[in-house]
């Protein structure tokens, strides 16, 4: 593979600026934990309804998680399509959800227009293609279904674009694309005009519900607010009640350039295969046009194919489909949380947790799923009804969806299976210099990583959220939980939720 970056298209041109961690105890109407899609558009929103915000993250910089590694599809078209939600919860709510997708479009375009955001929006129109070899029945059965929830859509023999030749296709009008990192940036500069305050290098570490909602962060300043919404693109203050019913994969991207792309080219190209592959366009901060590829899921920590494979695998598919496609120079990965109906969870903690709310379960459409959070949860926290509270509610079980439940369910048990196992190595000596490794030690499984220095860190192999064996990551230099989802950087420092503690160090005398 030919790639030179392993940042994402967008965080190679982030506009950033310099932010600080929470110095002071600070009490507030509602505490926002995340700084990705979902915490700033709801931190907004509240602000601009006349609410104090404060929004604390983890990491070094604002919308450094998830966010920042996503493909940004703005589509009202459903990833898990039209027909699946339709057969899982019915025409309704099927009709719901295009809707709110919808409105969180045109949410971010209005957004994008009174805030003068110059963030690439752009609307295009959203193709979905048929995999090689696969009937023409999957897109008589999806159209059908998205006319019930009324969807514009229309058949083609193939899409109107001269640069991506796809064949029979549905085309989903409408859509659109942006770059999320600038976008972002202007809201967050929108949010801190209104009063609002933002930290990060502020990881919270405990959420203790009631009236008010008080949160302990592991700088030291507690922050206690009337209402808390937890945007971490997991839960981190539940250790079970959202996460037997939503499960973590890894996704990978690529960003190859192309000649310059005219309007009658452009727009989203998804194809129906199982996991399935999806290609939109961009510029880079130089003005190239890239083609920007997507696909390759598995289970977090469970894939036998190394991510290299995965992105060279995208490169060969994309090469077929787009002619011209050029050089790849940026190469990435990403974690998504796919849910039991395609629908994100939205509204009041499913444990009961008085005043505290969450937004998780992106099911691979962050973008727009992060932007409904927004909407629906300032409706909730204002005491307003929303139609979509019970569409989206992290408190749902869908009863049809009983066969998805157990199957994913089984899998995260057969994990536990790992302890029994031997180690990746049997001595550190085996590990490169920026690399981990799990090493068995009589009873224990150790997650060791050796530094560019050749120094070594002996850690639990433990993950700190229920005790999953972690993996080690070699693309994205992480330890991956396959329960959960839970991420740790090499030397254990915990990245991504569930998990709030890192990985616990092992006495070097041991």
């Amino acid at each position: 593979m030919t790639s030179t970056d392993t940042d994402s298209i967008w965080g190679a041109s982030r506009p950033d600026r310099k932010e600080k961690s929470i110095d002071f105890y600070r009490e507030c109407d509602v505490s926002v934990v995340g700084a990705g899609i979902a915490g700033l558009t709801t931190a907004y929103l509240l602000a601009k309804a006349g609410k104090s915000v404060v929004i604390l993250d983890a990491g070094e910089k604002f919308a450094g998680g998830e966010t920042e590694f996503t493909t940004a599809h703005l589509a009202s078209a459903l990833d898990d399509r039209f027909s699946s939600l339709e057969s899982v919860r019915g025409e309704e709510v099927a009709r719901l959800g295009f809707e709110a997708h919808a409105k969180a479009i045109d949410t971010i375009e209005t957004l994008a227009r009174e805030l003068k955001i110059d963030c690439d929006f752009q609307r295009v129109d959203g193709y979905l293609f048929l995999g090689p070899d696969q009937d023409a029945s999957i897109l008589d059965e999806e159209e059908t279904a998205a006319r019930r929830a009324g969807v514009r859509i229309e058949r083609l023999k193939n899409a109107p674009s001269k640069r991506v030749r796809v064949g029979d296709c549905l085309r989903f009008l409408n859509q659109a694309r942006f770059h999320p990192l600038k976008y972002l940036a202007g809201v967050r500069d929108a949010f801190l005009k209104l009063g609002g305050e933002l930290f990060v290098k502020t990881p919270v570490e405990s959420v203790v519900a009631g009236s008010p909602v008080k949160l302990r962060t592991k700088v030291g300043p507690a922050l206690v607010a009337k209402s808390c919404v937890i945007a971490t693109n997991s839960p981190i203050n539940d250790v079970v009640a959202i996460h037997t019913k939503q499960y973590p994969y890894l996704t990978y991207a690529i960003a190859a350039e192309v000649p310059p792309v005219e309007a009658r080219d452009d727009g989203l190209f998804w194809d129906t295969l199982d996991p399935y592959h999806y290609v939109r366009f961009a510029k880079d901060s130089n003005g190239q046009h890239f083609a920007v590829i997507g696909g390759g899921d598995h289970k977090t920590g469970q894939s036998s194919q190394s991510a290299e494979q995965t992105w060279r695998d995208l490169e060969s598919w994309a090469a077929g489909l787009i002619p011209q496609l050029g050089k790849v120079r940026y190469h990435w990965s990403g974690q998504v949380f796919e849910t039991l109906d395609g629908l994100a969870y939205i509204g009041a903690d499913p444990a009961g947790q008085e005043n505290v709310f969450i937004a998780t379960g992106d099911s691979g459409m962050g973008m727009t799923h992060g932007t409904i959070a927004g909407l629906l949860l300032t409706d909730l926290i204002s005491g307003k009804e929303s139609p979509w509270k019970d569409a989206f509610s992290p408190s749902r079980k869908p009863v049809k969806s009983v066969k998805t439940f157990l199957g994913e369910n089984l899998n995260v048990a057969a994990q536990f299976g790992d302890w029994l196992t031997g180690g990746d190595v049997a001595s550190a000596d085996e590990i490169k210099p920026g690399e981990g490794a799990v090493m068995r030690r009589g009873l224990s499984k150790l997650a060791v990583y050796k530094s560019e220095s050749g120094a070594v860190k002996e850690m639990s192999a433990s993950c700190t959220h229920l005790g999953c064996v972690v993996h080690w990551n070699t693309a994205t230099k992480t330890w991956d939980c396959p329960c959960h989802g839970s991420r740790f950087a090499g030397e254990g420092k915990v990245l991504h939720g569930p998990a709030v503690k890192d990985l616990e160090v092992v006495p070097s005398d041991t």
